[in-house]
């Protein structure tokens, strides 16, 4: 949690592609903020601004909505598939100590056994932890892995205050021998025996 996390959000009560396409032609965003029982509430987001805070997975923003505070959760960021423009952004109310159920992103560090690839099998993990206190990633260490080694869910050295929430048999990393790469002379040869015996 730092200074940079506080977002001034503003109420809105006109909704539509219309308006929110008007939102974001002024540099806002629009979102809805739901959870804990309550209403949903619209506002509109600084869009600069919240866009460099969702940069990082699971982004926790601490909202002024017209004087009240209020902690949320980034669930969901809606983007249009071609401009990569923000177009909505779904907000999960938290309290502070509660546990919330996130992804992790997994960063593999460290180098196989020579000859070996390593394969990512998942590139995300169920974990839940602490509103006010959610890791960036998670890291999975293949220092030194041979080929035919595997590493799961369970196998995850996760942060203090994290706890596993996917199946501890999920497969998250597979060692595998590399292919053998084609003598290039072999594969010229090849290919001008095809043109030939299609001349």
């Amino acid at each position: 949690m730092t200074e940079d996390n506080k977002v001034v959000a503003e109420l809105r009560t006109s909704f539509g592609k219309g308006f929110a396409r008007r939102l974001r032609a002024v540099g806002q965003i629009p979102a809805v903020i739901y959870g804990h029982g309550t209403d949903p509430v619209h506002v509109a987001l600084p869009g600069h601004q919240v866009g460099l805070l969702i940069r990082r997975a699971n982004a926790l923003l601490e909202l002024d909505i017209e004087g009240r505070a209020e902690l949320a959760l980034v669930k969901d960021v809606q983007k249009d598939p071609v401009h990569q423009i923000i177009e909505h952004i779904d907000l999960l109310v938290v309290k502070k100590g509660e546990k919330v159920s996130i992804e992790l992103p997994v960063v593999v560090v460290g180098e196989a056994f020579a000859g070996t690839i390593v394969q990512l099998e998942n590139t995300h993990l169920a974990v839940e932890a602490e509103a006010t206190h959610i890791p960036e990633h998670v890291e999975v260490s293949v220092e030194g892995l041979e080929e035919g080694a595997h590493i799961t869910a369970a196998d995850v050295k996760l942060p203090k205050g994290v706890t596993l929430a996917a199946d501890p048999e999920l497969l998250i990393v597979a060692v595998s021998a590399q292919a053998a790469a084609e003598p290039e002379g072999d594969a010229a040869e090849a290919a001008s025996s095809e043109e030939a015996a299609a001349e």
